[in-house]
């Protein structure tokens, strides 16, 4: 009669072969914990079944391999984009420059001078990294970096506007992704909204008219994620600035995407861009370095350096102060566009400054690699809460197979992951959105699930 008593202790499987092996590659510790784990699970079962059969110290050393990859395989992993999206919020964003890579990885592996003075030998301070390049790159009088663009706006607001109150248009008071609204951001910050106009139509009046209260901020969201159409009205950057000038109110512009250059050469609609901004007399401009920017994740404030001096005293700067790696990498971004290879350098602006021949051939290529599919013309976006409704002329791999759901599934399932989009009961491999050096994995991963 099978019991309990079978079942193998954990010390008799701690003197096998694969036990050593499992010891050599997990550690004894979690090792330990396995095969705790899967012993128990088998004394559960056997308990409410007595007439199970008991598996093998074999099997138990199987069973235990497998929990320890689960356990400690990682969650975060590269994934092949091939959706057409080129800015893939839940995909991470930009792609890095391989410069910026390198930066990255140099600064990592050992010390820096993150906030060491090499010429005094004494304390730096790591809020200049950064600073002399945005500088030059906006003629902007000073910058701060930190971890992202809603801990800038909070930390602008929490810096000049604590318990005070802060002009915002109701055309303005937008949501950005997982449910993150301006409004409330503003709140935690501490400061007091005072919210002007209608949703869709905003004047220089309602600005007036506010202004004529005590006022420590007026501050502008771009709609960076939708459009107001039909009947609106806002006015000008530039009015508003006046007009807030005239009160001795600073202006604060939430860019959001942070584009450096003009959006219109790819063929797509105008992004306000930084220099813009500021050449509109914003005194405070707050964009993202993951988006258009097309570097790491960081929140970048630039503009008045009496403002940015406060800003950077404040306690919350520390909270949310850009790391060691983040600088580096967005440092050597940021070179892209001072040495003007923003275009060639920065894979977001290669990818679209692709020509629909381009991408064409790349998907032909593909097309006869498989030996099946067809090359058809559809459409690739920015993403990212970037220019909504925006789109480029692309052309793209179209697979018709049984089950659109479950073969996206199979994609899924390769190493690297591979994500792509369904249109029309077909699925489309977009080559805009897929690195050079990615194709070799793509076309392994696609014959594996079409097999």
């Amino acid at each position: 009669m099978t019991t309990l008593r079978n079942l193998p202790s954990v010390e008799s499987l701690l003197q096998t072969r694969i036990a050593a092996e499992l010891i050599a590659a997990y550690g004894r510790p979690l090792t330990l914990d396995a095969f705790r784990a899967e012993l128990d699970e088998i004394r559960a079962r056997f308990k409410s079944d007595p007439e199970l059969d008991l598996p093998t110290m074999d099997d138990i050393l199987a069973l235990a391999e497998f929990r320890l990859s689960a356990w400690t395989a990682p969650s975060l992993v590269p994934v092949i984009n091939a959706t057409g999206v080129i800015l893939h919020t839940n995909l991470g964003r930009a792609p890095l420059s391989d410069a910026t890579i390198r930066a990255m990885d140099a600064i990592s592996r050992g010390y820096s001078t993150l906030e060491y003075d090499l010429v005094k030998g004494a304390r730096g301070s790591r809020l200049i990294h950064a600073e002399s390049i945005l500088q030059k790159l906006t003629g902007a009088e000073a910058a701060v970096v930190v971890n992202n663009n809603a801990s800038a706006v909070m930390l602008v607001l929490a810096a000049l506007a604590n318990r005070r109150r802060v002009v915002i248009s109701r055309t303005q008071l937008v949501e950005i992704g997982g449910g993150f609204r301006v409004p409330d951001v503003m709140k935690q910050s501490g400061a007091k909204l005072v919210e002007i106009g209608a949703t869709n139509r905003v004047n220089l009046d309602d600005y007036e008219t506010a202004l004529a209260e005590p006022i420590a901020l007026v501050m502008r969201a771009h709609r960076s994620n939708f459009k107001i159409i039909g009947f609106t009205e806002e006015p000008e950057p530039g009015d508003v600035v006046a007009i807030a000038h005239r009160a001795g109110v600073p202006v604060v512009d939430d860019l959001g995407s942070g584009a450096l250059l003009d959006t219109a050469r790819f063929d797509i609609a105008h992004e306000p861009t930084v220099q813009e901004s500021l050449a509109a007399g914003m005194d405070l401009v707050c964009f993202s370095g993951d988006k258009l920017l097309g570097g790491p994740q960081a929140g970048i404030i630039l503009g008045r350096a009496d403002l940015i001096a406060k800003i950077k005293k404040h306690p919350l700067a520390r909270a949310v102060r850009a790391d060691k790696t983040c600088l580096a990498g967005l440092t050597a971004t940021l070179m892209h566009y001072l040495k003007d290879e923003a275009e060639r350098e920065i894979p977001i602006w290669r990818m679209m400054s692709l020509t629909l021949k381009q991408v064409r051939g790349r998907a032909e290529a593909w097309r006869l690699e498989l030996g099946r599919g067809s090359v058809v013309e559809a459409e690739s976006t920015v993403g990212g809460g970037s220019l909504p409704g925006e789109s480029f002329h692309t052309c793209v791999l179209a697979l018709d197979v049984k089950s659109p759901d479950k073969f996206l599934k199979r994609l899924r399932m390769q190493h690297p992951p591979i994500i792509a989009r369904t249109e029309d009961d077909r699925v489309l491999i977009d080559p805009r959105t897929v690195l050079p050096e990615q194709e070799g994995a793509l076309l392994v991963g696609l014959k594996n699930a079409l097999r």
